[in-house]
């Protein structure tokens, strides 16, 4: 008889564990978390008797044959081979963004995972989160008219980030892989899949200071091989046209704008990098007397607070009932597919096509 819970084993017990622990243990209760892994067995060692799991190493949770989901919260680099050996174990995989550092190499993953019959899934998850979902609902609902272009732009400060969190440093850690694909992955959920792309990428400091006086290395230098820099014009598949720019050479907190504009209204949309948050709505009344007014929008779907760990509880729902997931291999795909074709674009100076798609996620009921 097949269990309504999934038996689940969490690779990685790095800082983004906690809350994912947390949420997939106490929120989410078609997920069993069973056991965790990690490189170094001391790390899981701990995390598991935080809460209440099996430690091992990865090697022994693949060969767990109890365990069908895989959920991978190790740095981009890792990806490829860790996906790859869960899937060769047989086991369905849900990993963090992205979802490898290549299309080259996810694109091997996304063949296997067919050949094998198995799921894959990839951050970010937030998407599904009750901002979003609200968002989605009024777009649909026609609220705002036609879409007729979006804008979003958004900064960090990657000297203290850098300083803060060495897997920046990595490949995969730049300020469009790791940080632009939340807004990637919001765009294509409400909008879309991308057509092409137009765009100037920089990376300012290549050498890079350590500026956390708390940290070991404060006041070395470090090297900072990752784009710190883009600003690009992004074509949709459906013609849409807007804009995208990231600054990581600016200050925190990071201040995000994510605004879609259309026939009838204005949407003003929270951070991508969160579940919930306040979006607004500027509706034309059609009397050009009658000014328009911002109202903050009523979120009407759950999932407002951190709920990393939606994604793979999900997941484990579509395999259940035999439908597709909605934190697909696709929609990861293409995100990644966008990031490095504006990559390319930089390097030729003209536009590029992205010859990936991917169909809109199925909204929350």
């Amino acid at each position: 008889m097949e269990r309504s819970s999934m038996r689940t084993g969490v690779i990685g017990c790095g800082a983004i564990s906690d809350i994912c622990l947390k949420n997939m243990i106490n929120r989410f209760d078609n997920l069993e978390v069973a056991a965790c892994a990690a490189n170094h067995l001391e790390n899981a060692v701990k995390k598991a008797g935080e809460y209440g799991l099996k430690a091992c190493t990865v090697e022994e949770l693949l060969a767990d044959q109890s365990i069908e989901l895989a959920v991978i919260l190790t740095p981009a680099p890792t990806h490829y081979e860790l996906i790859k050996r869960a899937l060769n174990a047989g086991k369905h995989v849900y990993t963090e963004k992205t979802i490898t550092v290549s299309t080259e190499t996810a694109r091997e993953l996304l063949d296997l995972a067919d050949e094998k019959g198995l799921y894959l899934g990839a951050a970010p998850d937030t998407f599904l989160g009750a901002s979003w979902q609200t968002a989605r609902q009024l777009i649909d609902r026609g609220r705002i008219g036609e879409i007729t272009s979006f804008q979003i732009s958004a900064n960090r400060d990657l000297d203290i980030l850098t300083s803060m969190f060495g897997f920046l440093r990595m490949p995969g850690g730049g300020i469009c892989y790791d940080y632009g694909v939340y807004y990637l992955t919001a765009l294509v959920s409400l909008l879309g899949p991308a057509k092409r792309v137009c765009a100037v990428v920089k990376n300012r400091k290549p050498l890079r200071i350590n500026v956390l006086p708390q940290s070991p290395g404060y006041g070395q230098e470090f090297a900072y091989p990752n784009e710190s820099q883009v600003t690009a014009v992004v074509e949709l598949e459906n013609g849409i046209t807007g804009n995208f720019a990231l600054n990581g050479d600016s200050i925190l907190p990071d201040q995000s704008l994510f605004m879609i504009y259309g026939t009838k209204g204005i949407l003003k949309l929270t951070d991508p990098n969160q579940f919930g948050g306040k979006n607004e709505l500027l509706e034309y009344s059609g009397d050009a007397a009658c000014p328009a007014v911002w109202k903050e929008v009523e979120n009407t779907f759950a999932y407002g607070e951190n709920c990393r760990g939606l994604g793979p509880s999900e997941m484990a729902r579509a395999i259940r009932e035999g439908r597709p997931c909605r934190a697909c291999k696709e929609i990861a795909y293409h995100v990644l597919d966008i990031i490095g074709q504006m990559m390319k674009s930089s390097e030729s100076g003209r536009f590029e096509a992205v010859s990936s798609t991917c169909g809109r996620p199925e909204p929350l009921a």
